[in-house]
């Protein structure tokens, strides 16, 4: 059966990316649809849906730098807002209780700021598929965003803990022997290799850490998460990432069927999802107002604010330990669900656009800026560079080094991650930090003298928006962006882009070029004519 729920949420998901918009809405329209059918959730399909939640948390945290969450505008930005929200949305919810008095029942201030405190968290699962679908989670906005839902992780399990009355065990303590146990932990990763054994080896710490953390009465995926954490500072960290991804992206599908199989609503009950869904913007200008008032730039608090603005899977686990508890009726658990799917679904459509939206809005939300700038928001400077490399990867970092033994100081790359960045520049590397799809950052760079730019990213979209970004802010010169299959080279060549370089292909002839070079070099080898 539960093959036949992920054939089903394949077809749709299929179907709905061929209209521009994410598979994730196809998935959870899969759910509503075989429950409307008279299907309902199984055993089998709620693990697959804990896997890949238990999974995703363990790579986030292989990418998460903790210096991030002691951010003022980190732990302050999530504390003020998760207080503010409760504090407001209290008085609405009780203001939709009374309208729908037939579907929500007899209502009290106790069920209102429950019900405010499940719609306060932002959906982990949600805001890391489109940060990670767009390459932006290691940028300023996203780390951010990161930051933000780890901390709302926290607040979880705090409330977790004072709902049940259930404190961890006197064992958690032991838990602090994972710190001792790294040096172990890393020579296994050292020794998983780069093959089938290293992502296996992802599943046993993402799990065991899990159950571990489960073993002492704490939240299994706050284990995950905190595992990652620990590890994110080994060299293999980014590739152990990238080779759960595929596992991570198929569980979650799981997930997201989990959701519209939970409940069916009937007329109210829709209609009080969707005046919940219409608090969404209230969410974002409430965190855009902290964020601005904690001095981040307009366009990080635009971003950030706009992919946190929907309510989270942890609503429905809220909602499900208050009816346990007799503290809310089962027909609110249908409503958060649905608001839930909702809200995925509006944000996944919003964000798609985020960056060509900004510079339209930009003169009306750049006055909320405050004068004074974070060390982390002042922008560089390119010192008269002629040849730019945006993306300091794999690629990125070759395509530098090799421009530098040909031009030599006149070549900078740029990178959105900020530890990256900071890394390389320790090594003697002329990097700067900036975010290329970001239209303030060109407008405040001397691009004059730059001939080249090169787009050394994984993503097509993200080359696309920068070329865009470069010939709004007057960039005269060529772009040039590399390509992974070739629909497309021709995507990015209608674009705009002056050459696309195929990926494989060009690695394929420089492989034979250089080593033609050498055996001709060293063993005097006549290359015949054609």
């Amino acid at each position: 059966m539960e093959y036949v729920f992920l054939l089903f949420a394949f077809v749709c998901g299929l179907t709905i990316k061929l209209t521009g918009i994410p598979p994730m809405v196809g998935y959870l329209a899969a759910g509503f649809i075989l429950n409307a059918y008279g299907f309902s959730m199984t055993d089998n399909l709620q693990q697959i849906a804990d896997l890949g939640i238990t999974i995703m948390l363990f790579t986030i945290g292989l990418k998460l730098n903790v210096t991030d969450l002691s951010k003022r505008e980190v732990w302050l930005g999530s504390i003020a807002h998760t207080m503010v929200w409760v504090a407001v949305t209290s008085v609405v919810v009780m203001g939709l209780g009374f309208v729908f008095a037939s579907a929500t029942g007899a209502m009290n201030w106790q069920n209102a700021a429950l019900i405010a405190f499940a719609l306060s968290f932002s959906s982990t699962v949600c805001v890391i598929k489109i940060l990670e679908e767009s390459g932006e989670s290691k940028t300023r906005h996203g780390r951010l965003a990161i930051g933000i839902l780890v901390m709302q992780d926290v607040f979880a399990v705090i409330f977790m803990v004072a709902v049940t009355g259930k404190l961890p065990s006197i064992w958690a303590l032991g838990l602090l022997g994972l710190i001792p146990a790294l040096p172990l932990i890393n020579r296994i990763i050292d020794r998983s290799g780069h093959g089938e054994l290293l992502p296996l080896t992802g599943f046993v710490l993402a799990l065991g850490g899990y159950h571990l953390f489960d073993m002492v009465d704490m939240k299994g995926d706050l284990g995950a998460l905190i595992v990652g954490i620990l590890l994110a500072r080994h060299s293999k960290a980014v590739e152990l990432s990238k080779s759960l991804l595929a596992f991570k992206d198929l569980f979650l599908i799981g997930f997201f069927l989990s959701i519209g199989l939970t409940a069916l609503p009937d007329l109210d009950m829709l209609l009080l999802a969707l005046a919940v869904c219409l608090l969404l913007p209230l969410k974002a200008m409430l965190f855009f107002g902290l964020f601005t008032s904690l001095r981040l730039r307009a366009r990080t608090s635009y971003l950030t604010s706009l992919v946190l603005s929907n309510y989270s899977e942890f609503g429905l686990i809220v909602g499900a330990l208050a009816v346990s508890l007799g503290l809310l009726g089962e027909h609110w658990l249908v409503v958060l669900a649905l608001a839930v799917s909702l809200s995925f679904v509006l944000t996944s459509l919003l964000y798609r656009n985020s960056h060509s939206r900004y510079i339209r809005i930009k003169s009306a939300i750049t006055r909320f800026e405050r004068d004074r700038r974070l060390p982390e928001d002042i922008y560089p400077s390119l010192d008269k560079a002629h040849f730019l490399v945006i993306g300091m990867g794999r690629v990125g970092l070759g395509a530098y080094r090799s421009l530098s033994k040909l031009v030599d100081s006149r070549v900078v790359g740029m990178d959105a991650d900020r530890p990256k960045t900071i890394r390389l520049r320790k090594e003697g590397l002329n990097v700067i930090c900036g975010d290329g799809e970001d239209i303030d950052l060109w407008e405040n760079l001397n691009i004059t003298q730059a001939q080249l730019v090169l787009l050394a990213l994984p993503s097509i979209e993200d080359a696309i928006n920068i070329t865009r970004q470069l010939k709004h802010a007057g960039y005269t010169g060529k772009v040039a962006a590399i390509a992974r299959y070739e629909d497309e080279v021709n995507s990015l060549l209608e674009h705009g882009v002056d050459k696309v370089f195929n990926f494989f292909t060009e690695a394929g002839l420089g492989f034979a070029e250089e080593s033609l070079a050498y055996v001709h070099a060293n063993q005097n080898v006549i290359i015949p004519d054609k």
